[in-house]
């Protein structure tokens, strides 16, 4: 197994990357899930837009979670 990158290199921990990275997918998630959405409805297929609203709405979430988790990680090392 490869060393992990701890900070040294990035200047960030990987803890905190990963906080960033997880919170960016989840927003970019919502964004991409608003177009499928869209496409669903386009076709009249309202049950496929409400599975895309669902998840959206959970992508959503998560974004929120990472968001709040990030900040009192700052906070901590401020």
């Amino acid at each position: 197994m490869s060393e992990q990158e701890t900070g040294e290199i990035t200047g960030t921990k990987d803890r905190t990357y990963n906080i960033i990275w997880f919170t960016e997918q989840a927003l970019s998630n919502a964004l991409r899930l608003e177009t499928y959405i869209g496409d669903a409805e386009r076709d009249g297929d309202q049950e496929l837009a409400d599975f895309f609203r669902k998840a959206q709405h959970e992508s959503q979430k998560g974004a929120e979670q990472g968001k709040k988790l990030l900040a009192a990680r700052i906070l901590q090392e401020g």
